[in-house]
């Protein structure tokens, strides 16, 4: 299917999912965060499931996916501050402390692209089309920038 691009100035590109295959990383990121989590526990151990990474953290901004999962487990701790250490054991530690891991997975494993995605941003460049990447991630740049990718955006708009 052609495109008509008549008229167009700019597009814009969500990056996880769209642009970069990230849910791979974000979840052994998570899965690593919380196996640890409860292997500290008294309660009896049940591992990270790629179920509850769909259910309770996919999608969600870090805070709220930790909220969300621990509530899931009847489990409370105080919210804390967005400044928590990653070692806090507080809503805000524990998200901090995933951010960490998901950024040693990202410098030792890299970040793949969809190469369709990237093919159709080369070509509508080539064209004198503005391309601009949204993301609710901090990591925005680091992930682009891993990926080999973040000169192909004139914009970027990120957390």
């Amino acid at each position: 299917m052609k495109i008509n691009l008549k008229g167009i100035a700019a597009a814009i590109f969500d990056m996880d999912g769209v642009i970069t295959k990230t849910a791979t990383l974000h979840k052994k990121a998570w899965k690593q965060l919380f196996d640890a989590f409860f292997e500290k526990r008294e309660q009896p151990f049940r591992v990270f499931s790629d179920e509850d990474y769909l259910v309770y953290v996919d999608g969600k901004p870090r805070y709220d996916g930790v909220l969300s999962f621990l509530e899931s487990r009847g489990i409370i701790l105080p919210y804390g501050e967005p400044s928590d250490p990653p070692e806090k054991e507080t809503v805000c530690g524990m998200g901090n402390r995933k951010d960490q891991y998901f950024q040693k997975i990202l410098e030792n494993e890299g970040v793949e692209v969809y190469d369709d995605t990237i093919d159709q941003l080369k070509k509508w460049r080539q064209q004198g089309i503005k391309t601009a990447v949204i993301s609710s991630s901090k990591n925005c740049r680091m992930i682009l920038e891993k990926a080999g990718v973040l000169h192909l955006f004139d914009a970027r708009v990120d957390g």
